[in-house]
């Protein structure tokens, strides 16, 4: 199986960004991992709230096939202990899921059509956090999950 994040909007903060790809490249040893940045809409001071997220969903589904499952990750998403979310993994995995792709969204959340799309949706807390914080939250997770599969010692419990 391949993972893939999606994510609105780059990183210009260089400390997060080292973080990532730190995890990104931890995540290489167990999976397949992608992540991809979806570029910022341009002008989107100009743009009423629902529009840029039409923009950014269009986006979004450019780049999942029907093949594809789609977790949002969304505060509204159901949440997850890091045990939890490594057997949520390995399901996925026994499934024969070829794609799981995994999207963060811009600052005002999904389109409805985004939202139809999804076959679940994720929360990483009931807290907010930013946007570029929220990549390194999940990536680290995503990393936690396969040492936990793989019985390594980076979780304790």
């Amino acid at each position: 199986m391949q993972i893939k994040l999606l994510a609105v909007g780059k990183t210009d903060q260089a400390s997060i960004q080292q973080l990532v790809e730190e995890y990104v490249k931890r995540l290489g040893f167990y999976v397949k991992f992608d992540l991809e940045i979806l570029p910022d809409i341009k002008n989107s001071k100009s743009l009423s709230e629902s529009v840029q997220k039409e923009k950014e969903g269009e986006m979004i589904l450019k780049k999942v096939q029907i093949s594809d499952e789609l977790i949002l990750l969304d505060e509204i998403g159901k949440q997850f202990s890091s045990v939890e979310f490594s057997q949520l993994l390995q399901k996925k995995m026994n499934s024969g899921l070829r794609q799981l792709i995994f999207v963060i969204g811009g600052p005002y959340g999904f389109s409805d059509a985004v939202y139809q799309r999804a076959n679940g949706m994720l929360s990483l807390s009931k807290m907010t956090f930013s946007h570029q914080m929220v990549r390194i939250f999940f990536i680290e997770q995503l990393y936690r999950a396969y040492t936990i599969l793989r019985n390594e010692p980076y979780h304790h419990q």
